[in-house]
């Protein structure tokens, strides 16, 4: 499995000792979803704390269209735990960017 390397979070939790704080896992997300999917990272949507893990939804470029409003969008979910380990990702929707959408729980 993945992990954010300690490069990747802030100065202030960058020995790894203490627990990931939210802007931890959110860099860690973000560089996750860079490397493992090769695609531009257009930013995270959402991440929410659940017991031992990270549930956070990163949305990354598809493929580039004219006009802009045509590009696709992916939306990834990456569940990380409190180290910063990735537990799991999939890919939760692909949209077009000028489409609004809700994800509903899955």
């Amino acid at each position: 499995m993945s992990t954010c390397q300690k490069g990747e979070v802030s100065e202030v939790n960058s020995t790894m000792t203490k627990k990931l704080n939210a802007l931890d896992i959110h860099e860690c997300a973000n560089s996750l979803a860079d490397r493992l999917l090769k695609k531009k990272v257009e930013g995270v949507s959402g991440m929410r704390n659940e017991d031992e893990h990270w549930k956070v939804f990163v949305e990354v470029l598809e493929r580039k269209a004219i006009p802009d409003t045509q590009d696709m969008i992916g939306v990834y979910e990456f569940k990380l735990d409190s180290d910063g380990d990735l537990v799991e990702y999939r890919r939760v929707e692909m949209r077009r960017r000028a489409d609004r959408s809700v994800i509903d729980e899955v």
